[in-house]
């Protein structure tokens, strides 16, 4: 039988905590500022804005949460487990600084209620006590009662607290109202108010305790129930009593008096004391919740084995007891705790717990919304929100992180970018960013591929781009062959490199042609090259040819064109070429056969189309590859000539014919590159005149077709034996430039 761990608390401690945790020093202390700053109306929006953030994100944690078995460490431990190591620590470090660090919020709020008896001593014996003793006494006991009892303790404690804060919140409610209050606007608010986002942040640590209970993640005993119901259960009612409260407030005393007094609740409430009362209650739950909380995270980074150094980690790890009661870690908080209690500037604390706790709830939404997106199988939770509650938590948190203070904003982002560096070095072979998104990058790039495919039915012949499948049997030797692919395929088409293993299908060539692949992806991506990579194995070339040209796109773009490439001084492998080009040119692709040569491609500093078809079948193919590989970097220095090589008496009108095309279709070629030339005189072939004027050029376009391929054979393909890099082209498919 499995060993029970933790205290096995129900939904009624996770409630507990995160309500306590919501009825804390702003309701007792600063709500009044609130509706006198930004009146009635403006308070009841700032409590909707704030839920526009915890309520995505209570919705996110539960949905989260019941897709998992939840342990120890609550936040972190969902963050982590869908975000991986990295991420989840660098968000569990930070999240586990803002549980300690409100502690200190805590218990100065708290020191706060005592106002009244230091008055009191003023008035008889003539001296007060300093505040802040209260805070670090009081803290104290917590960390011992914590220490002796653990979180069994706190729990107990809860419910006495949780009592007091109803008394004291009915009590209020049901008070009198006083002799200064008006009927006013739902508007109206002193003169000179503060900004409204500056009321908006110092109202917001109110609604972070949401998720206090959620840290009790490893001492539940079904967290997969208490997490949802426990949090959301509190959420609204935090909600509603806010708004109810507001209403209170604004009906019960004049914006002045709200204003200048921070206990003004006292005044109203039934009993006065049972304000300072609550108060001190509220603070000292929150506190409690807080500091059960937070050692817990840092337990479970350690266990996680998130933090530098292996005896940091077993240092912090270490439990006690039959529930793992994590001593260690509940000391070193409390040294964290004590320190920010010294100064006593709430201020200055909850300014820093709050940035910390909008990030928080931010990656939580969109851990939410990303898993959505992603749809990966293994998401199953058994409770289900909306990608659009969560995408607007997750942007709600960064709107107002950034209107609430920009530089802490700022600060707290970099900060927290720090962490995320530090673990990345520790764990390099744990998943990071660059697995974030690989579920919705699959998730856009299918629906993309859907889209385009639907879409391209309807492109006319001018939108056409090319859409490239090389085979090659040696492409990581013979590399002519990649760069031509990667250049006709850089921002304006798509390539797709396929490794042809000849041969029948077995384990032997199924494993040769996967790490061959896995070479090429690693040669490919040094070089930047945007191609996508593939093999196949097949008996013959012709037969991979037949079987490839009958794929769909990668890219959801149809293959539309098929290059194949031989050694100019080594031409064994061309009639197998030949056999091929039969199998594409049936189903309408365009074939490009790349001749490379010893110079490969030389200084890529010139182009030469050579223009003979007077139908332009061609042309207009050659054109554009010429034009797309000159937009490649590597090519940017180069220049491009186009020879329109007809018998002397065709020669001007083909040519007129192709400064309008070119004009027309706003190519950014200049007329002077447009050379006519004539063959046939003085007994030279066209065969000759290319020769002559393209000997030095480092890439030729010359186009053929079915036609000629058949009269001559491979012979068409083994002529021009001074040229260097030749690329055949023949379309077979209507592509037009204007």
């Amino acid at each position: 039988m499995e060993r029970k761990k933790g205290y096995g608390f129900g939904t009624t401690a996770v409630f507990l905590s995160s309500i306590s945790t919501i009825f804390g020093a702003i309701l007792f202390l600063r709500f009044g500022y609130a509706v006198s700053n930004a009146g009635l109306l403006g308070t009841i929006l700032i409590v909707i804005i704030a839920h526009l953030i915890t309520i995505p994100t209570a919705l996110a944690i539960s949905e989260i949460a019941t897709n998992m078995h939840v342990k120890g460490g609550g936040e972190y431990y969902i963050i982590s487990r869908s975000f991986g190591k990295i991420i989840g620590g660098s968000i569990g470090v930070s999240l586990y600084f803002a549980r300690a660090i409100s502690v200190s919020f805590y218990m100065v709020a708290f020191s706060i209620a005592f106002e009244p008896i230091n008055t009191i001593l003023m008035a008889r014996f003539g001296f007060t006590i300093d505040l802040r003793i209260i805070s670090l006494v009081f803290t104290a006991g917590i960390i011992f009662l914590e220490i002796w009892k653990g979180a069994n303790i706190g729990i107990k404690s809860l419910w006495v607290v949780f009592t007091i804060l109803v008394i004291s919140i009915i009590l209020f409610l049901f008070g009198k109202t006083l002799p200064d209050a008006v009927p006013l606007s739902i508007t109206t608010h002193i003169k000179n108010p503060d900004a409204f986002f500056k009321v908006f942040a110092i109202v917001f640590p109110a609604f972070t305790g949401m998720a206090a209970g959620v840290g009790l993640s490893g001492d539940l005993k079904r967290p997969e129930r208490s997490i949802p119901i426990g949090i959301l259960s509190a959420s609204i009612t935090g909600m509603l009593v806010y708004i109810i409260v507001a209403i209170k407030l604004h009906t019960s005393a004049s914006p002045q008096a709200l204003a200048s007094n921070p206990l003004i609740m006292s005044k109203i409430a039934v009993w006065g004391p049972i304000i300072p009362i609550g108060l001190a209650a509220a603070t000292l739950s929150s506190a409690i919740a807080s500091a059960i909380v937070a050692p817990r995270i840092l337990q479970a980074l350690a266990k996680d084995g998130v933090l530098p150094w292996n005896k940091v980690n077993r240092f912090f790890s270490k439990g006690v007891g039959k529930v793992n009661e994590p001593v260690n870690s509940v000391m070193v908080t409390a040294i964290i705790i004590l320190l920010f209690i010294l100064p006593n500037s709430l201020d200055f604390i909850a300014r820093i717990i709050t940035m910390f706790f909008i990030i928080t709830y931010g990656v939580l939404c969109g851990i939410s919304f990303l898993e959505h997106i992603a749809s990966i199988p293994s998401y199953r939770p058994v409770f289900h929100t909306k990608w659009y509650l969560s995408l607007i938590g997750g942007v709600m948190s960064i709107i107002i992180m950034f209107q609430i203070q920009p530089i802490y904003a700022t600060l707290a982002i970099l900060i927290m970018f720090l962490i995320y560096r530090v673990i990345q070095y520790y764990h390099k072979d744990a998943r990071g960013l660059s697995s974030l998104f690989q579920g919705v990058v699959f998730q856009i790039t299918r629906w993309l591929k859907i889209i385009s495919q639907r879409n391209y039915r309807n492109l006319s012949h001018y939108d056409w781009r090319p859409s490239v499948v090389a085979i090659s049997r040696n492409p990581l030797e013979r590399i002519s062959i990649v760069d031509i692919l990667r250049w006709i395929s850089y921002r304006y088409g798509f390539g797709t490199l396929i490794h042809f293993v000849q041969g029948f299908l077995s384990p032997e060539t199924a494993a040769q042609a996967k790490d061959t692949k896995k070479q090429l992806v690693n040669m490919v991506e040094k070089g930047n090259a945007g191609i996508y990579i593939d093999t196949i194995v097949s008996p013959s070339k012709k037969s991979a040819v037949a079987q490839i040209v009958q794929l769909s796109g990668v890219s959801g773009l149809d293959n539309n064109t098929l290059l194949m490439e031989f050694d100019r001084d080594n031409p064994e492998n061309l009639p197998d070429i030949i056999d091929a080009y039969k199998f594409a040119v049936s189903v309408r692709y365009n074939i490009l056969i790349l001749r490379s040569s010893p110079k490969h491609f030389g200084y890529k500093t010139s182009i030469d189309v050579w223009i003979t078809d007077k139908k332009y079948r061609n042309s207009n193919l050659m054109i554009i590859l010429s034009y797309i590989i000159r937009g490649h970097p590597e090519w940017s220095k180069a220049k491009i000539r186009i020879f329109a090589a007809f018998p002397s008496k065709e020669i001007e009108n083909n040519v007129n014919d192709l400064k309008y095309v070119i004009e027309s279709g706003r190519l950014p070629l200049s007329f002077k590159n447009i050379i006519p030339v004539s063959y046939g005189k003085q007994g030279k072939t066209i065969e000759e005149v290319i020769e002559e004027y393209s000997a030095a050029a480092d890439l030729v376009f010359l186009g053929f077709t079915p036609d000629m391929l058949k009269e001559t054979g491979k012979d068409l393909f083994l002529k021009y034996s001074e040229l260097n890099e030749i690329l055949f082209v023949s379309a077979n498919q209507n592509i037009l430039i204007i």
